[in-house]
């Protein structure tokens, strides 16, 4: 059993292997938020599905209220292959996933989701099929007899769809679902991407293939991937992740892959929040100016608080959802946030300012000043806000 605090630091050794004398072949990671009561039903229905296979299930737990972890701790007490990561202070499936790969030395990672939804059943094939050659092997929804079988309503399943389309057309990588939670790679791919993966968001599996398949062309080869279809079924208990807030960390995931990292998934959620506080601003400084007829400068003022505010509330349940401050902490982060953005402001005209004066071009100096004051913010509020 493991535990990892905040700083994530491990406080216990891997015990599992010692335990049950064998060292695993394959790892089983499964990322759990308010699931105790499908950890346990999971643990079965993997023990029946990997029968003679030596295997071990990683539950990476992001502190789940509902007491999962607990759960998972007390079966892990009287079986020899369950191991419990705690994260304290950190969320977000893609950095459990990651976090849960590198605490396991088997060769074969699995990635499944707690809910019950993914069929366990086809596991020993996917294994087979990566212990053949394939670098990573899918569990697919959408070919080869893949069936929904009622696990997403009719909106959802539609949304994945187009996922899927807009997925395959903007990275080049042509699957038939790199929307699923549900696959199994080769210990050396997750090796030799992991530097390079984004902790943000939901839908690990894309950011894992697009970036292997770019590592594998720099280097002359190909990445080989396999999929095998399984129904994906209804959820037994709990309820689902899913929200808007995750489609959108998953287009900004596109954006960054198709930019190569350079613009990181966080950026470019901070940057659309930062879009999204000038329409409030201009919608609050109407309202005040025209409507209340405040003085100018209060109605300045007024609509630069509001729009600092919306921008924190958003950036803490979007770009830092992994982070959310709640409490005093959500007051004190909004207080620095107030603080860095009005320094962001002054490094915003300041900027503008030098180059207008260089060369006289309004568009060109106004974009330069809210690139520095994006920068700048963002730079900032990850060390002081959101640390």
């Amino acid at each position: 059993m493991t535990k990892v605090w905040g700083t994530g630091q491990t406080l216990m050794a891997d015990e599992a292997a010692e335990r049950s004398g064998t060292a695993p072949e394959l790892a089983v990671i499964v990322p759990s938020f308010n699931e105790r009561e499908n950890v346990p039903a999971l643990y079965r229905k993997l023990t029946a599905a990997l029968a003679g296979t030596s295997f071990e299930m990683i539950v990476v737990d992001d502190n789940s209220p509902d007491g999962t972890a607990e759960v998972a701790r007390a079966l892990s007490r009287s079986v020899p292959n369950l191991r419990v990561i705690h994260r304290i202070g950190r969320r977000g499936l893609s950095s459990a996933v990651t976090e849960g790969m590198g605490a396991t030395s088997a060769p074969f990672i699995a990635v499944i989701d707690a809910d019950l939804q993914h069929d366990e059943t086809i596991l020993p094939e996917m294994l087979r099929l990566a212990q053949s050659g394939d670098d990573v092997v899918i569990g697919t929804r959408y070919a080869g007899g893949g069936a929904m079988s009622g696990g997403l309503s009719a909106t959802r399943e539609k949304g994945s769809r187009f996922a899927t389309q807009l997925a395959t057309t903007l990275t080049g990588v042509n699957l038939s679902d790199p929307m699923s939670g549900f696959f199994l790679l080769r210990r050396e791919i997750y090796e030799d991407v992991a530097p390079e993966l984004s902790r943000d968001g939901f839908k690990i599996l894309l950011d894992i293939v697009v970036t292997a398949t770019h590592e594998r062309r720099r280097s002359g080869g190909a990445l080989k991937v396999g999929e095998v279809p399984y129904s994906f079924r209804a959820r037994q208990s709990g309820e689902s992740k899913m929200s808007p807030l995750v489609v959108i960390q998953f287009l900004g995931l596109l954006v960054s892959k198709l930019t190569r990292g350079l613009l990181p998934t966080s950026f470019l959620l901070f940057a659309l929040v930062g879009g999204s506080g000038v329409f409030v601003h201009l919608v609050v400084l109407y309202i005040a100016d025209i409507v209340l007829h405040f003085p100018f400068a209060w109605a300045q003022l007024s609509a630069t608080l509001v729009a600092m505010s919306s921008n924190f509330a958003l950036n803490n349940v979007l770009t830092y959802a992994d982070k959310r401050l709640k409490g005093l902490r959500f007051l004190v982060g909004l207080l620095t946030f107030y603080a860095v953005c009005s320094i962001g402001a002054l490094a915003n005209v300041s900027v503008a300012a030098w180059i207008y004066q260089a060369s006289p071009d309004l568009l060109l100096a106004g974009l330069a000043g809210a690139l520095m004051s994006v920068v700048f913010n963002y730079s900032v509020t990850r060390v002081f806000t959101w640390r």
